[in-house]
């Protein structure tokens, strides 16, 4: 998740070359389906839950139906989520992370730990 970029800098009082060695973050390795906020929350609800139905999920969210229905979808196309429908009385459809959602948001995880933990070498 990084690399490393050498500067060339003086001592604070300007007499010696020194080399500083700083360890950049790849941004790249982020997720960028993942890491968009309402897809983030999402990704969150569902793996702390494992199944949450559309309408919880909107009301914990707080986000209006074309909104989430958006995000699921992009997620849904990105093979990260899957859903159910069930017949409770009216129509429900319930949200599922894919074994490839939860691996995906799990490395997703993992690097923000990375870039946190990262210090100067």
């Amino acid at each position: 998740t990084s690399y490393r970029s050498r500067y060339r800098c003086f001592d604070p009082k300007g007499k010696k070359l020194i080399f500083v060695i700083f360890l950049m973050i790849d941004f790249d390795k982020i997720d960028k389906i993942i890491h968009e906020k309402g897809r983030l929350s999402i990704m969150t609800l569902l793996a702390s839950r494992g199944s949450w139905n559309f309408q919880d999920m909107k009301d914990q969210l707080k986000m209006s139906d074309g909104n989430l229905i958006t995000h699921l979808r992009s997620l849904q196309n990105a093979g990260y989520l899957n859903k159910k429908k069930e017949l409770k009385g009216r129509k429900v459809t319930n949200y599922f992370l894919t074994s490839s959602g939860r691996k995906a948001f799990n490395k997703y995880l993992k690097i923000l730990e990375q870039i946190v933990n990262q210090k100067e070498k």
